[in-house]
């Protein structure tokens, strides 16, 4: 049983700005594994830091953890104008993950957001629940081989090629093509792989950063090449690069390893620390270490 100081203890890493980045990750990930409202609380008291990295990994976290009492907090941070987009983005996305249809009238007011990547996550977070809500009779779906909670539920095509068709048809509504795109990352292998990859190259910035975040959970090779080049372009939007660089992370094969040290001193912030924690999640992946999450270990590590 974790004790309030513990959980204490892990908030205040979370919150300390001289704690290296990769620390402060840690520890956020590890109040999300404990749950419950005093992680919430220390989670909730990190939306007033500076980096936009950071507190857009604060809101998919509360969304994950999937607690109603996320969302006053959630709320504001959708609501607050001088939030960065990236941020105001997943909390709006965390809204819809929560799964609690008192949001809809919040989420439906932000649809027609000025910055589109609210707009859009608001369109998609608001269709989520509307489809819980027609499906909520039906016997719960099994869960696939990821434990996140995601945008839209995976497509019931099973065909990679037919899939691919719809993810890349920009005719089409974006739920549609995110309901393909995690029945492609959920069908895995090369062929899925490649086919998400070529999502890099189209769609609005949103719908390339959820192809980003995929791959990572994928942590298919294939795909490191196309990852790399998008991480690259300085004319890419930073949300998306960011998840291109933490997907190269995840994925931990010697050819993601130079690409993320050839930007981690990049000029975009987000993108320097995203490469910064991605280095990170490498060293986890090919190193011994039982868990990522590890904030608990390190309260009780010898000093």
């Amino acid at each position: 049983m974790v004790t309030e100081q513990e959980v204490e203890a892990i908030g205040r890493t979370l919150v300390d700005t001289r704690q290296p980045l990769q620390a402060r990750f840690r520890a956020l990930f590890t109040l999300r594994g404990l749950g419950g409202p005093g992680a919430i609380a220390w989670i909730s008291r990190a939306f007033g830091d500076d980096s936009a990295l950071l507190k857009h990994e604060l809101a998919y976290c509360l969304g994950q953890m999937q607690d109603s009492r996320a969302i006053p907090v959630l709320v504001d941070v959708l609501r607050d104008a001088r939030q960065e987009p990236m941020v105001r983005h997943e909390a709006g996305e965390a809204l819809g993950a929560i799964g609690n249809p008192e949001v809809l009238d919040v989420l439906k007011q932000y649809c027609t957001d000025p910055v589109i990547e609210v707009a859009e996550t608001c369109q998609l977070a608001v269709r989520r629940l509307e489809w819980l809500q027609e499906h909520s009779r039906e016997p719960a779906v099994a869960a696939g081989p990821y434990l996140s909670v995601d945008p839209a539920p995976p497509a019931e095509e099973q065909d990679v090629g037919r899939l691919r068709e719809v993810l890349l048809d920009e005719a089409r509504p974006l739920f549609d093509r995110y309901r393909a795109m995690f029945a492609l990352r959920d069908a895995g292998g090369e062929e899925a792989a490649l086919a998400l990859a070529e999502g890099l190259r189209c769609g609005s910035a949103l719908f390339r950063h959820e192809i980003g975040y995929v791959l990572g959970q994928l942590q298919h090779e294939a795909a490191v090449p196309q990852l790399a080049a998008t991480l690259a372009q300085r004319a890419e939007s930073p949300m998306v690069r960011h998840e291109c660089a933490e997907a190269l992370g995840a994925i931990a094969r010697p050819s993601c390893l130079a690409a993320l040290r050839a930007h981690a001193a990049d000029p975009e912030r987000v993108v320097r620390e995203s490469c910064e924690v991605a280095l990170d999640m490498y060293e986890y992946e090919t190193g011994p270490a039982f868990q990522y999450a590890d904030g608990l270990e390190q309260l009780h590590a010898p000093s």
